[in-house]
């Protein structure tokens, strides 16, 4: 064993491979190796580079989750591609319209049609790379920490933004709703004994395919307009016969909306379990879509990550309708998929089913998926050429929204730029005095606790003035127990801590224990001590 008295504390300049705790002369591994070589920037702040946060050229704006909102986002990124009900949004009257500028400070969308507007404007015009639907979900009365039936959601809000919009006096707004989603069928059944067909004519802005037995969308809407026959108890009443008669019934489809929006029933009731279930079966689509006269192309798909109904994750592909290119909507992740054709293999992968399931191969525009739930086609060449202006009223607020972000960027900026700054003087500073620290044989020497060097060496903490109370004893003088809690320095260091991080007491030299004392001291040093 060798001894490191406190006399001759040049014995143990930087020796050891480890901090010996027992030893106050001992300096190596309390925290230095951290500064003593180059240091890369970042590591002098923990703050993000603001520009992070900063929308790319020509790319799309994201949506924040909040807590279970996804599936919200996912209808909102599709219906802000629907060229037609954007621009139709923005020719809505606003209370703003026509007003001077400093009356827009104070405005808080109010409707429904509102906080679209602004959001859409956002969408359409924001520096930020992803914006926050807080107004609008409030609006609508979300519970945020509740996931709701995705495919419900969709069909109250049609429902509640048409009503919304039939008191505007332009047709333009009036009918959007009507013009791009709604279309017509009729119930229609036929009198097996007479022939008498009636007629039930009904709306729709969607339709409810059955997906259970099937493989191909084609086979599930032939299943939604198949023929039903009414015989046995459940037979129809023929008010030409004036009797009950064997019948049958089918589904004619009258009119179709430019915008067709296919709601493929993932979720059902489940009678054995009395929940709902998630059918996580392969179904087939295409690109194109032959709705006889009409032609349809593939614009959005939704899908539902996960294998239960009560839980997952919400992200939407939809196609932009002026390049034909397909991105990838996730909350605030925003991904252009190479090409121009959809690329659904990672939805597909992310969760196996309890089934394992093998995924089919398809051909060339051909695509199969157990995680859609809802496929959006729209008619052929529609709303390539059409532009979409803001107005000048949401200019100005996206302007303002705008202004805001670049101030929060420069503050953050100087901050980081000033944490660098502190940084390198900290470094500079760290490596020029641990080079001196060790006090020299012969020299004044100060004891300094042990725990204010660590965080003093700790790049991640401001440093605090310097607190030695912890090792004193009852007089005021260094405490003889307290040796693996202190560290001999050089005085001439000892005198630039306290002028610049304060604090006390100061334990110089000659406040060491006396007589008895020192023998104990000297005595813990030398057994603590070590090679």
């Amino acid at each position: 064993m060798r001894s490191f008295p406190l006399a001759n504390p040049d014995l143990a300049m930087f020796p050891c491979r480890r901090n010996c705790r027992g030893n106050p002369n001992c300096l190596v591994g309390i925290g230095e190796q951290a500064w003593l070589g180059e240091i890369d920037e970042d590591a002098f702040h923990n703050i993000e580079d603001p520009n992070a946060e900063r929308r790319k050229k020509n790319a799309f704006v994201g949506l924040t989750n909040l807590g279970a909102t996804c599936y919200v986002n996912t209808f909102l990124q599709m219906w802000f591609l629907n060229l037609e009900l954007r621009q139709a949004l923005y020719l809505c009257p606003n209370p703003l319209s026509g007003c001077f500028q400093a009356d827009a400070f104070y405005y808080e969308p109010q409707s429904i049609c509102e906080h679209l507007q602004y959001l859409f404007a956002l969408l359409q015009s924001s520096r930020r790379r992803y914006i926050d639907p807080s107004g609008f979900v409030k609006a609508l009365g979300l519970d945020t920490g509740q996931q709701q039936d995705a495919q419900e959601f969709s069909k109250l809000f049609m429902s509640l933004l048409e009503d919304t919009l039939s008191s505007q006096k332009n047709p333009e707004v009036r009918d959007i709703v009507q013009k791009q989603f709604c279309g017509e069928y009729a119930y229609v059944t036929v009198c097996n004994q007479c022939g008498r067909e009636s007629k039930l004519i009904s709306k729709f802005y969607e339709l409810e395919l059955n997906i259970q037995g099937h493989k191909q969308l084609s086979d599930c809407i032939t299943e939604f307009l198949k023929e039903e026959k009414l015989e046995g108890d459940n037979r129809y009443f023929c008010e030409t016969c004036q009797s009950k008669q064997n019948a049958t019934r089918r589904i004619r489809l009258l009119s179709l909306p430019c915008t067709l929006n296919l709601q493929l029933m993932r979720f059902v009731f489940d009678r054995q379990t009395g929940h709902k279930k998630k059918l996580n079966t392969y179904i087939e689509f295409s690109d194109l879509l032959d709705m006889e006269p009409f032609t349809y192309e593939l614009s959005a798909i939704l899908i539902h990550r996960g294998v239960s109904a009560y839980s997952g994750h919400y992200i939407a592909h939809v196609k932009d309708p002026q390049t034909a290119e397909w991105y990838r909507f996730n909350d605030e992740e925003i991904e252009k998929m190479e090409g121009k054709k959809l690329q659904l293999g990672a939805e597909e992968d992310l969760e196996p089913s309890k089934s394992q399931a093998r995924k089919p191969k398809g051909g060339k525009g051909v695509y199969r998926s157990r995680n859609a739930y809802m496929l959006v086609y729209r008619l052929q060449s529609r709303a390539k050429s059409l532009t979409t202006d803001i107005p000048a009223f949401l200019k100005e607020l996206v302007e303002r929204d705008n202004s805001k972000f670049e101030e929060w960027c420069a503050e953050m900026a100087e901050m980081r730029q000033q944490s660098v700054a502190r940084g390198k003087v900290k470094h500079e500073e760290v490596k020029e005095l641990y080079q001196k620290l060790p006090a020299k044989a012969g020299d004044p020497y100060d004891f300094v606790s042990l725990e204010w060097l660590q965080q003093w060496l700790d790049e991640a903490a401001a440093p605090k003035p310097v607190d030695n109370r912890p090792c004193l004893c009852p007089h005021g003088k260094l405490n003889p127990d307290k040796v693996p809690a202190i560290k001999r320095v050089s005085a001439t260091v000892a005198d630039y801590f306290y002028q610049r991080y304060g604090g006390g007491p100061r334990l110089t030299g000659h406040r060491t224990p006396s007589s008895s004392n020192h023998q104990m001291l000297q005595h813990k040093v030398l057994k603590g001590a070590k090679v």
